[in-house]
């Protein structure tokens, strides 16, 4: 990792009226509209759909990280966001993100070891702790080849 602090830059432009063009230096522009709940088309990534986005990205890359450093062999997560966006003192706001999160490890691994690092993965994760929302976390493990 370079030293902090880490600078990051997106830039937004748009017409009167169409999609918002997102775009960040050696990367692909990402059309945005407002989300259906807002009027907007809803098939195209919003910035709460990003938002939501981000949690799960970096929880699933927060967590790659604590189990490399761990030493923790896994071989899949699923990761699922679901945020409640609602009016609180005057504004409308991310008031919680439940984070669902099913692992997939070999058999025999330490199913009790597996959710401490899931845990800590919450702990670590950059985003969840920039936000102003509830987390709650909740884990499943499962063997490989397992239900």
């Amino acid at each position: 990792m370079q030293s902090l602090p880490h600078h990051y830059r997106v830039s937004a432009a748009s017409a009167a009226e169409g999609d918002v063009t997102l775009s960040s230096a050696g990367l692909d522009s990402l059309p945005s509209a407002p989300p259906a709940e807002f009027g907007g088309p809803g098939n195209l990534w919003s910035p709460e759909s990003l938002l939501v986005a981000a949690v799960a990205d970096c929880f699933v890359l927060s967590f790659r990280a604590v189990a490399r450093g761990s030493r923790f062999e896994w071989s899949a997560l699923e990761c699922a966001v679901e945020a409640t966006l609602e009016r609180k003192e005057g504004l409308t706001q991310f008031t919680r993100f439940e984070t669902t999160a099913r692992l997939e490890v070999p058999p025999g691994s330490d199913h009790e070891r597996a959710r401490k690092l899931l845990e800590k993965a919450e702990q670590v994760c950059l985003v969840t702790n920039s936000l102003k929302g509830e987390c709650h976390l909740a884990t499943e493990v499962v063997e490989r080849g397992g239900d």
